[in-house]
């Protein structure tokens, strides 16, 4: 399938999961990305070291780096930015998501809303 990418990374996250994945000694493949039940509301993104590539999941090639995305969260993820941000008192990665419908006031949090599944066809995985 050929199009756009289901999500793309700025040069920091890219940056940081290929840093994150060489650190692994050869023991993660990539980044796993989904999103759970919970906060204020109502989802939080989750994001975590992946040894290999589970049964449906979508791998996301971009600036070198290697994302998965769990099969639950793809229409939730459809055309999101993966970012990562430094401060003075985090380091967090952060996403731009066009399904996203609100956030809460610590950020902790969003409101997401399931892409169409006719968008998948526009979009390469």
């Amino acid at each position: 399938m050929s199009g756009r990418p289901l999500m793309d990374l700025t040069d920091a996250a890219a940056e940081r999961v290929r840093g994150l994945v060489e650190k692994s000694g050869g023991k993660a493949v990539g980044l796993r990305v989904g999103v759970k039940n919970g906060g204020c509301a109502g989802m939080s993104y989750t994001v975590e070291m992946a040894e290999a590539v589970r049964p449906g999941e979508s791998l996301v090639e971009d600036k070198g780096a290697k994302v998965l995305i769990e099969p639950p969260a793809l229409l939730f993820l459809i055309g999101a930015r993966m970012d990562f941000t430094t401060s003075k008192l985090s380091a967090t990665f952060t996403f731009e998501n066009p399904n996203q419908t609100a956030a809460c006031g610590c950020g902790e949090s969003v409101s997401l809303q399931p892409a169409d599944a006719s968008l998948l066809k526009a979009y390469s995985g």
